[in-house]
Formats: structure tokens, C-alpha cells, sequence
């Protein structure tokens, strides 16, 4: 294996060393799976990924994401960070989107005009799947089952790669929440979703929306500081309940605050026709640049 550069990116961060991590390879063509997987079980990012190509294909750049795990076919913070190493290192000009050609599909991220700085991510349209017991999630969670929010139900959803989104009433039950492993990982061992995001209706800043809380202990990383693909799939999950009585949403979600990566995610979707369309915004900050041999 020849030398290869990477980059590190800090995604959904207000400054450098918040948010969310991400380490991006160039030159992922002249690396087996194997090889890949090595690379992000060593840089043991929740997410690493590799550019296979350098001219699109399609309209768009085939890319592959690792967790030190394993393959997985989507994820919001490793997209929005590599098309910003590939809109910055590859395309070196001012573009309107970027195109990355994941195992789910196309994935568009664009970069309006008077957009603060932010990358827009479109996502696929959310799927819903089985519905929990809110008594069980609160188990999971050390929670009391009153702190459940029962208007609302205990839902999986999947823009890409699927999550558990748990309603809670208040910042209090969100901020005390703590994982059962011996609850959580029979829980998600034959479920579809491997993660579990729960959300409140309060912040701790009063520009944001909602406070959201991301754990995924089933590939390694206790709590993640910022979720594109988690928030996606609450976008979804709020449209299509009504969670403010409307079947549109334009928000800004607060993560990480728990473990000292604040992080901040702009949520927009609204549903047509029956079919609910989605969006993530956030920033791209690249951090450091090296060459791993």
C-alpha cells in the first residue's frame, strides 16, 4: 500500500474541534475492502471514508464508509464531510453541488448562495418500520416511562442507514438518559435499527429547536456528537406525525452537548403527495492533512 492522504473534518461544528469528526481518504481505488476496514479501525473515527475515484462517474463521486466495524451504506456526516474535501481538494472551485454515489443511491450536497456556510444534504425518502413498547425503550434508556413523550410513538426509521427515535417531554429526561448495555444489545441485535436517537422539544440554546441524543454502543461508539443520518430520519419522523401539527419542518437540532462536542444540525422536509422529502444542513471544517504510509 502506497502512501495515501487523508484529511480530517470537523462536520456539524460552529469551530474546529467540535462536532463530528471524520477522517476522508484519497486514492481509495488501489485499496481492497480488507485494506479499508484496517484503515478505519486505525483512525477509529465513528465513520472513515474513501474516494475511489477522482472524475465522477454518473454525475457523481463513488465513495465508500467504514466504522471501525464495519461497512455501512450511508451516513450524513461522512457525506457532507467528504464532498467538502472533494468540493476543496479535488474540484478546487466554487460549485453548486456535489454528487457522491453511495450503496443507497445518489446523494446530493449543494451549496446555496447565502447559505451561511452550510452544506444541504438530500436524502433519500425516509422508510417507517416496527413500532416499540415506549415501557421497553425506557428500560434501555434508565428512564422512567412517564418521561416518554406518549402522544408520539417509539418508531424506526431509515434514511440510508436506520434508528430507533424515542420522544421525550423534557431536556431533564434527555440530559439524564443513559444506556443499558445488558438491555440495549439484545434490543438491537435482531432489530433493523442499530442505533437509537432521542429527541426533546427543548435546548439549551434558545436560537435551537430541539435537543437530540445519539447512541450506537452496537458499532462502538457509546454517544455520537452529531448524526446527519439519525437527524434525517427525525425530520421524517416529524412530518409524518405532525410533531407541530404541520406537514413541514425547517429546525435546528443541538447534539453533543452531553459530551462536550456541541454540535448543530438544520433539519428541513416537508411531505407531498404522500412522499416526504428531506434535507441536513450543517458546516464542513477541514482540521489537518497528512499521508498515512
Amino acid at each position: 500500500m502506497s502512501k495515501l492522504t487523508f484529511y480530517i473534518v470537523d462536520v456539524f461544528a460552529e469551530e474546529k474541534y467540535a462536532g463530528n469528526q471524520l477522517a476522508v481518504f484519497r486514492g481509495g481505488a488501489s485499496l481492497s475492502s480488507a485494506e479499508m476496514q484496517r484503515l478505519a479501525r486505525e483512525m477509529n473515527y465513528s465513520e472513515t471514508t474513501f474516494i475511489l475515484s477522482e472524475t465522477e462517474r454518473e454525475g457523481g463521486f463513488d465513495v465508500r464508509i467504514f466504522t471501525p466495524m464495519e461497512e455501512i451504506p450511508f451516513a450524513g456526516h461522512p457525506t457532507i464531510g467528504t464532498a467538502h474535501i472533494i468540493k476543496k481538494e479535488i474540484i478546487q472551485k466554487k460549485v453548486e453541488k456535489v454528487v457522491l454515489n453511495l450503496p443507497v443511491g445518489q446523494i446530493p450536497v449543494t451549496y446555496p448562495k447565502g447559505a451561511r456556510g452550510l452544506s444541504w444534504m438530500k436524502q433519500i425518502e425516509p422508510v417507517f418500520g416496527q413500532q416499540f413498547d415506549p415501557v421497553v425503550l425506557a428500560n434501555v434508556l434508565g428512564l422512567n416511562p412517564t418521561e416518554i413523550d406518549d402522544r408520539f410513538p417509539v418508531e424506526e426509521v431509515s434514511t440510508g442507514l436506520p434508528f430507533t427515535i424515542v420522544p421525550l417531554k423534557n431536556l431533564s429526561a434527555l440530559q439524564k438518559a443513559r444506556v443499558r448495555l445488558d438491555q440495549f444489545m439484545p434490543l438491537v441485535q435482531d432489530a433493523w435499527a442499530k442505533g437509537i436517537l432521542i429527541f426533546c422539544p427543548e435546548a439549551h440554546s434558545q436560537t435551537n429547536h430541539i435537543s437530540v441524543r445519539v447512541f450506537v454502543d452496537y458499532f462502538g461508539i457509546p454517544e455520537d456528537p452529531a448524526t446527519g443520518s439519525g437527524n434525517g430520519c427525525l425530520a421524517g419522523y416529524l412530518v409524518k406525525h405532525r410533531y407541530w401539527g404541520q406537514p413541514a419542518i425547517e429546525v435546528c437540532c443541538e447534539q453533543g452537548f452531553e459530551i462536550g462536542r456541541p454540535s448543530f444540525l438544520y433539519l428541513k422536509a416537508d411531505e407531498q403527495d404522500g412522499k416526504i422529502s428531506i434535507w441536513v444542513g450543517g458546516k464542513a471544517i477541514t482540521v489537518a492533512r497528512g499521508q498515512f504510509v
